[in-house]
């Protein structure tokens, strides 16, 4: 005796998945920037070193004047001369007038007159110490300086972004199915 069997064919359901990925794209311009530097400006402004040298009076003392000097000090010597002369005649005059005083006024003054003044000599030093005058004034030098800030201009650019959106499919590949058969 056959029994009869009940054959059943199934068959599962299949997905099949399918995936898009998804895309970012980020790009960055780079900013433009320019940059200016004016020039500092500066003022100098100097006055120079003076040195003096006043020799005139070591000149002097070797008797190298200089022609005014030479008429000034003949001038004075002369003036001086004259006044002396008035000087010594208005004495002696003076001793005459007495001369009953007793005395021999005549006699002591044709000796004097006669007589040239004692000379002089001595020891020196030519030119004398310190007879050469120096000045100095110091020179000044004054810089000035005005600085200029510079001029920096930055223009950003925004990041340009693009974005595609993934996906995922999900499809049915394969239906499912039973298939039941009868064998006797």
């Amino acid at each position: 005796m056959r029994i009869p069997q009940l054959r059943m064919e199934a068959m599962y359901a299949q997905l099949a998945i399918s995936t898009e990925p998804v895309r970012l794209e980020i790009t960055q311009p780079p900013a433009e920037m320019t940059i200016e530097q004016p020039p500092a400006d500066m003022r100098i402004a100097s006055v120079p070193a003076r040195l003096t040298i006043n020799q005139s009076q070591a000149w002097a003392a070797v008797n190298n004047k200089h022609v005014f000097q030479l008429l000034e000090d003949a001038a004075d010597d002369g003036r001086q001369a004259a006044l002396d002369y008035m000087e010594r005649t208005a004495v002696q005059g003076d001793e005459l007038m007495r001369i009953e005083n007793g005395g021999d006024p005549l006699i002591e003054q044709a000796a004097a007159n006669s007589e040239g003044p004692p000379l002089e000599f001595n020891i020196a030093l030519v030119p004398p110490p310190f007879s050469v005058k120096i000045g100095y004034e110091p020179g000044r030098l004054d810089i000035d300086w005005h600085i200029q800030k510079p001029r920096i201009d930055v223009r950003v650019h925004e990041p340009m972004i693009h974005y595609k959106r993934g996906a995922v499919r999900i499809d049915l590949a394969q239906r499912p199915s039973l298939h039941i058969d009868v064998v006797i």
